[in-house]
């Protein structure tokens, strides 16, 4: 009988370990599955979003251009005077994200086209969309948009 016992006591160790080693590997792929880059919605401009630590960034790599292409898009709109000589290009918008439970939250995102900085929120709908929420105060007051992943 007490072998028996062992033997259970045994199995549920290995099962335990299995589980756990498992699970981490999960979590590490689930992570790490923002990084890379996207088109916004409008697919005029890519981001690179990157881990620095146990936070998520993100900046503009590409712009679609604008005119006859060779001006410089600057942000114009933001409403600090001294940064609105700042090109858009490089600019990062998303900063502080952490990872929990399947969401990238607790960061912050900039709009370029407001000149106002969002509370944000990133959760994949897939491996090529990403659901952007912005929202001032509480989550369930914002807008989502959806990002897609860029080749």
């Amino acid at each position: 009988m007490r072998s028996i016992f062992i033997k259970i006591c045994q199995l549920t160790s290995v099962i335990v370990l299995f589980t756990t080693i498992l699970s981490s590997s999960v979590l590490a792929q689930s992570e790490g599955a923002i990084l890379g880059t996207w088109f916004n919605t409008e697919k005029s401009a890519k981001i690179e979003i990157i881990q620095n630590g146990s936070e998520f960034m993100g900046k503009i790599i590409w712009l679609e251009p604008e005119g006859n292409g060779s001006e410089t898009i600057l942000d114009s709109e933001n409403s600090d005077p001294k940064l609105r000589k700042r090109p858009i290009m490089g600019l990062t918008i998303l900063q502080g994200l952490k990872y929990g439970n399947g969401i990238w939250k607790d960061g912050k995102i900039y709009d370029p086209e407001s000149g106002k900085t969002y509370s944000c929120e990133l959760k994949l709908k897939n491996n090529k969309v990403l659901e952007v929420k912005g929202y001032l105060g509480f989550s369930w007051v914002g807008r989502t948009v959806e990002w897609t992943k860029a080749n």
